[in-house]
């Protein structure tokens, strides 16, 4: 019902042009209440990589009528598990910043913002939330919080996406703003980042998740120094091992897929879009982690689903159209009846928020995954 007339708007909102290691340069200044026109978009250039077109629209087959009904089965669960405050999940994962980002961003996939659209109260309760729990250090976590440095990175990308959409709410800027100077100042000297909001060591898992928070706050017109990027993509491709997956910190590990997705997202989310790296990570992950035939284990599922959905996406071409109908079928297949997905260790609201974003890419509706 919103599709078109959203996707219009968030493509508007985008305040950055192609998408390439350049656009890390500091942004033009801005005055965020300025009743302005957002700037004309500016089209992707010729040398583009295959399957990065400017089309954000689904293609024919990619949403099914039954993915739609599994899809609005899943809203229900969501919806039914917010808590009074706005906030999302329970248990050891109660009112987690991180989780209800997810569960915001959920619902924004499908159009819902704010004010807007049939969820729009379930976002703007997530919101809500995530504002009052931005300390003035810039860290966005609640008490109950676990690794906070995950939990900041999702709630970061959330209010990015949102400033995106609302470049004239004030409130969401200063948190945003706070939330990604705490970023930068808590990257290590190996460039990366790890749970806690100090720069002592560094994972590649937490620092996609301060990569893509720093890009969504980029594409809505924040500062972001491109040292930052820069730094964070040397850590990430000296976590890349001779096979093609990536380790889980700089010391000698062995490959996962999901870190692989996490490190194949992450050089995407830098600019970087024709690599030996990402050809090397994305061969790894047609390997171990295509549904159907993977054989990398179920350790880290929705997670590791999560990033690897859009690292093809990204990838395009025959990466996209062999891994779409694959995911696709496996995760409805996972769908309990209650609508949601279930997810032993972090709970429903986790891995129903993962599953639904993942179910929904093919919609581009979320400025961060448009080509």
């Amino acid at each position: 019902m919103y599709g078109a007339t959203l996707n219009r708007l968030f493509m508007a909102a985008l305040l950055v042009g192609p998408s390439c290691a350049v656009c890390w340069a500091d942004p033009p200044a801005q005055t965020p209440d300025a009743d302005t026109a957002p700037p004309e978009v500016v089209p992707p250039p010729a040398d583009f990589p295959a399957g990065r077109g400017a089309q954000n629209n689904p293609t024919e087959g990619e949403m099914t009528e039954p993915l739609n009904k599994a899809i609005a089965h899943g809203f229900g669960y969501l919806k039914a598990h917010q808590n009074s405050d706005g906030s999302f999940g329970r248990g050891r994962y109660g009112k987690h910043v991180g989780i209800t980002a997810l569960c915001g961003l959920a619902f924004m996939s499908d159009g819902h913002l704010p004010g807007r659209g049939r969820y729009g109260e379930q976002v703007a309760g997530a919101l809500r939330f995530a504002l009052a729990h931005s300390a003035e250090t810039g860290l966005l976590a609640a008490d109950t919080s676990h690794g906070p440095m995950y939990g900041h990175g999702f709630a970061a990308l959330f209010l990015g996406e949102i400033y995106g959409m609302n470049p004239g709410d004030k409130q969401v800027r200063d948190a945003l703003v706070k939330a990604v100077e705490l970023i930068e100042g808590t990257q290590n000297e190996e460039g990366g980042w790890r749970y806690n909001p100090v720069p002592y060591d560094a994972d590649i898992s937490v620092t996609i998740c301060q990569i893509m928070a720093l890009r969504s706050a980029r594409n809505a017109g924040i500062k972001v120094p491109k040292r930052t990027i820069d730094r964070a993509v040397e850590y990430v491709r000296r976590c890349q091992n001779p096979d093609g997956g990536f380790k889980y910190m700089l010391q000698a590990g062995g490959s996962a897929w999901p870190r692989t997705a996490a490190g194949v997202s992450s050089l995407f989310y830098a600019g970087i879009y024709e690599d030996d790296s990402i050809t090397r990570g994305l061969d790894y992950l047609m390997l171990t982690a295509l549904p159907g035939r993977r054989t990398g284990g179920q350790a880290h599922y929705y997670y590791g689903h999560y990033y690897a959905v859009q690292a093809m996406y990204l990838a395009g071409g025959e990466h996209w159209q062999r891994w779409w109908p694959a995911i696709r079928q496996e995760l409805m297949a996972k769908q309990a009846s209650s609508g949601g997905w279930l997810d032993h260790h972090a709970g429903g609201a986790y891995a129903t928020a993962m599953s639904l974003i993942i179910l929904q890419m093919p919609k581009r509706y979320l400025p961060i995954f448009q080509r």
